[in-house]
């Protein structure tokens, strides 16, 4: 099942003030509303129905905590916080990278996936663009997504990014020659091609993006709120027993085009990438 974001503009999802944690309430009701921003391969719609490695990873976790039904919000990348923090939906399913400002709004999982970015380019990448160093330097024109890391990395290199709403736009932009390049994690624009082969794009070979000569390794995982621990430890424990076997996480994630290149390093830890750390 999925909602629009604007249908539970005037309620809440969730009340952890009427009877027992937000964990027990979710035992009770059986089910827990995810929010997502329609990235796929992490989280989307195909069909009608949601699906995803996110989704696919909390309805394997959640059904480990006694919550059989996974339940869809569609709301924009940069509306996910936002949206949890205002109860529209008990957790955050994006694969979000975890960044210091994001985790003073909210709580993480432990990392769920390593993370790398690439870039869209028209056919032949005639700007023979490779990292963000070589868009900074070509002075093309750079499309990101709205709240994506990749924003953020056009931000502190000083390149006036198009802002676009889905990794849909962003491919627009590129095919129609509104933009010149598409940055990305590696694993949305792969899959963006793959499902679109007649669009005049290529992506380049992934890459960990530097800022001042610093490798910006990345992760990303399930947003909670920050009063919801007893939720997010149970979760984290659950998530463990998957990232700790790398046959049972491929079996989850793998259908979506995750690889063992994905797999967590077990010593980024959520505390360390929350400090500053990659």
């Amino acid at each position: 099942m999925m909602v629009a974001a604007g249908s539970l503009a005037g309620c809440t999802k969730t009340d952890t003030t009427s009877g027992g944690s937000l964990l027990q309430q979710l035992q009770d009701s059986g089910t827990v509303t995810v929010g997502f921003a329609g990235e796929a391969p992490y989280s989307f719609e195909q069909d009608g129905q949601l699906t995803g490695a996110t989704v696919a990873l909390h309805r394997e976790i959640f059904k480990n905590l006694g919550i059989d039904n996974v339940e869809g919000v569609s709301t924009d990348f940069g509306a996910l916080i936002p949206g949890l923090q205002a109860r529209r939906f008990d957790v955050v399913s994006a694969g979000m990278s975890i960044l210091p400002q994001r985790c003073e709004q909210a709580a993480f999982s432990e990392p769920e996936f390593n993370y790398t970015t690439a870039l869209m380019v028209p056919k032949g990448n005639p700007a023979n663009l490779t990292d963000m160093q070589s868009v900074q330097q070509s002075g093309v024109r750079m499309a990101a997504m709205t709240g994506a890391i990749e924003s953020d990395y056009a931000q502190q290199l000083g390149i006036d990014a198009m802002q676009v709403a889905s990794p849909q736009d962003g491919m627009d932009a590129v095919a129609n020659g509104r933009a010149d390049v598409f940055a990305l994690t590696g694993i949305s624009l792969n899959w963006l091609a793959k499902n679109n082969p007649q669009a005049p794009v290529d992506v380049t070979s992934s890459f960990v993006a530097e800022i001042d000569g610093v490798p910006q390794v990345g992760a990303g995982g399930t947003v909670f709120r920050k009063e919801d621990t007893e939720l997010r430890d149970a979760y984290n424990a659950e998530l463990a027993k998957i990232t700790s076997d790398k046959d049972k996480y491929l079996s989850i994630v793998g259908p979506f085009g995750f690889t063992a290149e994905e797999l967590p390093d077990p010593n980024l830890t959520t505390a360390k990438l929350c400090g500053g750390a990659g």
